[in-house]
């Protein structure tokens, strides 16, 4: 739980800070890339069905779905159709990915589109505790 620890410690602090949220914006690409990939870690082993010392790589989860399901399914233990939320996780980790390198590296984003990759990261982090 270290981990996402740190990744909430940097949302808030963006979330709170007197510079704004912008400031803080390549920070939070590699901590909401970080943090979903931890998400998607901790509920494969939740399920119990994640191998151990399997590793997912945030790149994966920037491809086509189909692709990263293949990617996932040689670090599981069951068929990848099982897992209930996948499709879910997969979607918002997609979402996050997708623009990492933009955010991290590209040229400043909007306060909106920030909140919103805030906002769906902290949604699924409550959904995947709650299942």
């Amino acid at each position: 739980m270290e981990i996402i620890e740190e990744v909430l410690d940097e949302i808030e602090s963006a979330l709170k800070s007197p510079k704004g949220i912008i400031s803080h914006q390549r920070r939070l690409a590699f901590c909401l890339s970080l943090g979903i990939v931890y998400l998607l870690e901790y509920y494969l082993k939740k399920l119990n069905v994640f191998k151990p010392g399997a590793k997912i790589n945030h790149l994966w989860l920037k491809k086509k779905k189909e692709n990263v399901k293949k990617f996932i399914s040689n670090q599981i233990t069951c068929p990848v159709e099982n897992i209930k939320s996948l499709n879910r996780i997969l979607d918002v980790a997609y979402i996050l990915e997708s623009e990492r390198n933009e955010l991290a590296y590209g040229k400043t984003s909007s306060e909106e589109n920030l909140k919103e990759k805030i906002s769906l990261f902290l949604d699924l982090k409550k959904e995947i505790e709650n299942a």
